[in-house]
């Protein structure tokens, strides 16, 4: 099994989270956006990062990726069982994928720096709408790591980059960020390049 995957994007890093979460021994190839090898643009005709190979099967979507990774090692399960929970973190997913990696690849591109201190405060302000649901539980709304936690968890990593800080009153999600950024299989997950963002 080989994940190509770019050392410095938000779909690459929760892929290699939940890899890691699944303590999955493959190889990860590091790829330049732009810059793709021989063999993956034979394999992906959208030429998209991350992307999964696994004998004869290729895949590359990271929600897709994910979904396959959590049945492919289901333990520990990264999915609820309850059907109507699975559906309301695919949604969770589904807003935090629109909403905040959005904004965040917006940001990445954004060469203006006016629109992109704009770009900033959108994403601060989006992401301090959801610190309330982090008094309930430890992780998104769950006592257990999931793959909406995988999901979260690069951008909380970015915060610093992005140049956001997390107000007095966040206190739930900055507690929250900062014990799913501790954790070893968090700290696994990441490459050379997001290592130095934390040091930044």
């Amino acid at each position: 099994m080989t994940l190509f995957s770019a050392p410095e994007e938000l779909q690459s890093h929760r892929v290699r989270i939940v890899l890691a979460e699944k303590a999955s021994e493959i190889e990860i190839i590091n790829v330049v956006p732009g810059r793709y090898p021989e063999d993956l643009l034979d394999l992906n005709p959208y030429r998209s990062l991350p992307t999964l190979v696994d004998r004869d099967l290729v895949l590359y979507d990271a929600r897709v990726i994910i979904d396959y990774l959590d049945e492919r090692f289901p333990h520990p399960p990264l999915m609820p069982v309850d059907p109507v929970l699975r559906a309301q973190f695919r949604l969770a997913m589904y807003r935090f994928e629109r909403d905040w990696y959005g904004l965040a690849d917006h940001i990445e591109r954004e060469t203006d720096r006016k629109v992109q201190t704009r770009l900033k405060k959108e994403l601060r302000d989006t992401i301090l709408q959801t610190s309330d649901v982090f008094k309930v539980k430890p992780f998104f709304l769950s006592d257990d790591f999931s793959v909406v936690d995988a999901t979260i968890a690069p951008i909380m990593w970015r915060l610093r980059r992005y140049e956001i800080d997390l107000p007095p009153e966040a206190q739930p999600l900055a507690r929250y960020a900062a014990a799913i950024l501790a954790r070893p299989t968090f700290r696994a997950s990441l490459s050379e390049a997001e290592l130095e963002m934390g040091q930044a």
